[in-house]
């Protein structure tokens, strides 16, 4: 018999349509889906909780809790990025410890625990508290393809899970590289050198998955993860009720209600109807490139989004060549979250920049200096000379090791903000401080669910009119206006006047680095805008004095827009 785990609620939606389902939209069927004796339903972790306060304006660990009144009989699962959590950085221990505890306290039962670099010292402290806490813990191992990956590297790393005294050894295959016969092999081997159950989580990015799911069972797998269909294949799952019916009759028969799955179906039906504009035609098509370029289902459609954002779908195809340079540049690590963040924002800015790493992000910076954990390959030496200073050497140490506590200290800044009307609010801010501040003041409204476009509309638009006036008529003609210019205090500065500095991306002014008067060197860092997740430092490309600064932080800058003046 095997063991089903649901994702439709988190991973499926999170590869589709880049997370964007409302809790609204789960809580009608969730009491459904929990008689039909699911081994887990995922419902939480990964993008969501980043999501739900940027995008939707709804708090995750509400969320959480309403679906927990729901579900009583299923337990429910969360993916946690080790130290990361369900953030972009390494987080303190304390901080890790505290969301462990809360996520358990407000309803999660199991943790897929994972670390983008399948370093075991980014996992410890988190599985070590969720087992403490008698949590159902399963450890990842991020599959990939490359000359350092290895059959025998993964069973290595398994047992280094097992020695944590986890209850599952999780085959993550973010991107679906799995073929059906590596499947088997994979899976025959850790049932016989670590002797855990073992779960295998794939997606259909690729096209391998479907085939890669019956040599799974065939091998002996225990639990496999799968999504009600009209939220599956393409670069999420594989279906539900398909393999409940393959199944069917066989040792291998889940004895699950393909009936009861039918009405589950056809709610879904509506609801993918519902977000249909936000499902690109990209995530549903197979696409074998992904065994080059890697790119989970997740990160695709994040990627698409961005670029959207950006103004820049058309440079895609660059972007996706450009992704697995980038990969090899890094040492060749895993593409998933935050590391699929962090090498695809930088792919997308060496395509937008017209040149490699002229602009780097902290967050590479960060990575080559290893306060992400240890790369599985060694780094590009030239990547390792723009990034370091002289003397400056990659840390050795676990990265954590080098945080100071937090909790204290922001819990007393969120309470200072009196932004805190619960434990759990302290939490939010601690991960994602720009942007709880004004959730958590109630000063964000969720996005609209957008509607699919009618494109021979779109294309109709007239830009030439007459205008009568007094009688007089006019012949006037409209162009579009594309983001060249910023306005502050009624000023308008062009991108073209002397020593105007322009943003490379659109996003948010976090940081200014300098003031009005200061002198600055070509290269210095003159402020920092958040886009696609990611920090980006603006440089100053002169010598000079900084004549005016046109922007706050906090500002949303366009691609183009003059932030300061610099002669």
């Amino acid at each position: 018999m095997v063991k089903i785990s649901d994702v439709t609620l988190r991973d499926a939606q999170q590869s589709l349509m880049a997370t964007r389902l409302r809790t609204e939209d789960m809580l009608p069927i969730a009491e459904m889906m929990d008689e039909v004796g699911f081994y887990s339903m995922e419902v939480w972790g990964g993008a969501t909780f980043d999501v739900c306060i940027r995008y939707l304006n709804e708090d995750p660990w509400e969320r959480l809790r309403a679906l927990k009144q729901k579900i009583q009989n299923t337990p429910l699962e969360m993916l946690l990025r080790g130290q990361n959590l369900v953030g972009y950085r390494h987080y303190p221990d304390d901080i890790v410890e505290k969301f462990v505890e809360k996520a358990f306290k407000n309803g999660i039962d199991i943790f897929r625990v994972f670390d983008a670099l399948n370093d075991i010292r980014n996992m410890i402290t988190a599985i070590k508290t969720a087992k403490k806490l008698g949590a159902e813990v399963h450890g990842c191992i991020c599959y990939t393809i490359s000359p350092v990956h290895t059959i025998e590297k993964f069973v290595e790393f398994a047992n280094e899970l097992a020695s944590l005294d986890v209850d599952v050894i999780d085959i993550k295959d973010m991107a679906g590289l799995l073929s059906p016969y590596e499947t088997e092999k994979l899976i025959k081997s850790l049932k016989k050198e670590v002797g855990l159950p073992v779960k295998y989580h794939s997606h259909c990015t690729c096209g391998l998955s479907p085939m890669s799911i019956i040599k799974a069972i065939e091998a002996g797998v225990d639990i496999v993860h799968t999504a009600i269909s009209p939220l599956s294949m393409g670069t999420s799952h594989p279906p539900t009720e398909s393999l409940v019916a393959a199944l069917k009759g066989t040792k291998y028969d889940t004895g699950l209600d393909l009936n009861l799955l039918l009405e589950i179906r056809d709610y879904f039906i509506k609801i993918r109807e519902k977000y249909r504009a936000l499902i690109p035609d990209h995530a549903l098509i197979p696409d074998a490139r992904a065994l080059y370029y890697q790119i989970p289902g997740g990160m695709l459609t994040n990627l698409i989004s961005q670029l959207k954002e950006q103004g820049a779908l058309d440079k895609l195809k660059e972007v996706l060549e450009e992704v697995p340079r980038v990969r090899k540049d890094l040492g060749y690590p895993p593409l998933v979250t935050p590391i699929s963040q962090i090498v695809g924002t930088q792919a997308v800015m060496n395509v937008l920049t017209g040149e490699r790493y002229k602009i780097i992000t902290n967050e590479v910076a960060n990575y080559v200096k290893v306060f992400y954990g240890k790369p599985p390959a060694p780094i590009s030496k030239e990547l390792l000379k723009r990034v370091l200073d002289e003397d400056e050497k990659p840390i050795t140490v676990r990265p954590a090791d080098l945080l100071e506590p937090e909790w204290e200290k922001v819990k007393e800044e969120a309470e200072k903000l009196g932004i805190v009307s619960k434990e759990e609010d302290i939490l939010t801010y601690a991960l994602f401080p720009q942007i709880a501040i004004k959730f958590l003041r109630g000063e964000l409204k969720a996005e609209p669910i957008p509607q699919p476009k009618k494109i021979e509309k779109i294309l109709d638009i007239p830009t030439e009119y007459i205008v009568e006036v007094d009688g007089e008529k006019f012949e006037v003609r409209i162009e579009p206006k594309i983001g060249t210019e910023l306005k502050r205090k009624k000023e308008v500065i062009k991108a073209d006047i002397e020593g105007a500095v322009t943003s490379p991306v659109k996003g948010m002014i976090t940081k200014i680095k300098v003031k009005e008067g200061d002198k600055v060197k070509k290269g210095d860092i003159i402020a920092v805008v958040e886009a696609m997740k990611m920090e980006h430092p603006i440089e100053s490309p002169r010598d000079g004095v900084v004549e005016k600064i046109l922007i706050d932080e906090g500002d949303v800058v366009n691609i183009g827009d003059v932030i300061m003046i610099i002669k």
